[in-house]
């Protein structure tokens, strides 16, 4: 039941209802009431379900509806069309963002580009050009992109030239469009060739093209190096979208053991409009979990 239409009927109820009523929409009233945060948050499908329902749309308007203006989708690109572009409209009608959603012809998760053979640079090209017709259904800025694994039986240097060579075939596809590839360095497992900041900015400074930047995921990052707030700053330039998840259990702020108040006042000082991925998942289970998530948003984002 909407909020409203239970404060409406506690009206019609007569005076004790209403008492009632109240009491129990004080207990069940989100911790937002729809105040814009001060960064821009951008949860996922899912993040919300027990509270907005299955639709991806209803979630979306719930995600309005407490103070978000922001949306990240990894999975778009698999999405149909229709889906695509009833999520372009929404978006644009609230006025929120379009976060990452994620390039990957399917060689993301193996070992690919820093081989050189031309089969993967032909299907990375082919990706490329797919994701600006996606894009421009949601208008999206940013397409999240992962080299793949180490070629084990390649120098290191080998590897990353075989990178960064690639990645430059992108560039005249992404620039006219304005849509930018952010490279993420991960935690998962150790046979990803993109492990560090300073690797993906020298690989970035390599390339030397506004379409391919970093994607500093916070909590790849504690995982790999720690070091967070010092290896921001060294790799600023280059760095175009952030995601978030605590350290350990890859839940909201407040769950583990990463400094987020001093992480999003530092990114604010900085200057940082960008947007900021929740690419973690709930801490507790349930409507009780997901109000919980947007009160420790609250509460790390209250650094002002």
């Amino acid at each position: 039941m909407e909020r409203r239409q239970f404060l409406q009927q506690g009206s019609l109820a007569g005076l004790s209802t209403l008492a009632f009523s109240s009491v129990t929409a004080a207990a069940t009233r989100t911790p937002s009431d729809g105040k814009v945060f001060n960064m821009n948050y951008a949860p996922h499908q899912g993040m919300f379900k027990n509270s907005a329902g299955d639709d991806v749309l209803d979630q979306i308007k719930f995600m309005y509806d407490q103070g978000f203006r922001a949306f990240e989708d990894n999975g778009l690109m698999n999405r149909d069309v229709a889906e695509q572009e009833k999520i372009g409209n929404l978006l644009a009608k609230l006025g929120m963002h379009m976060g990452v959603f994620v390039i990957d012809g399917g060689d993301n998760w193996k070992t690919s580009l820093t081989t050189g053979k031309q089969e993967f640079k032909d299907n990375f090209v082919k990706i490329c050009r797919k994701s600006l017709e996606t894009a421009k259904r949601v208008n999206a800025k940013w397409a999240t992109f992962v080299p793949g694994y180490f070629e084990r039986n390649l120098p290191i240097g080998i590897q990353t030239a075989n990178v960064i060579e690639t990645l430059r075939l992108a560039t005249s596809i992404l620039e006219p469009s304005g849509l930018v590839m952010v490279l993420e360095p991960l935690s998962d497992n150790p046979d990803l060739f993109l492990r560090t900041a300073e690797q993906t900015y020298m690989i970035c400074k390599a390339v030397n093209s506004p379409s391919v930047k970093i994607l500093y995921d916070i909590y790849h990052m504690q995982r790999n190096t720690g070091n967070l707030i010092p290896n921001i700053d060294l790799c600023w330039s280059e760095i175009a979208y952030v995601q978030i998840g605590d350290n350990p259990g890859r839940k909201e702020p407040t769950s583990g053991e990463i400094n987020y108040k001093n992480i999003f006042k530092h990114l604010h000082g900085k200057g940082f409009t960008g947007v900021l991925g929740m690419e973690h998942g709930n801490a507790k289970p349930g409507k009780e979990g997901e109000l919980a998530l947007i009160k420790a948003y609250r509460e790390s984002d209250d650094f002002l």
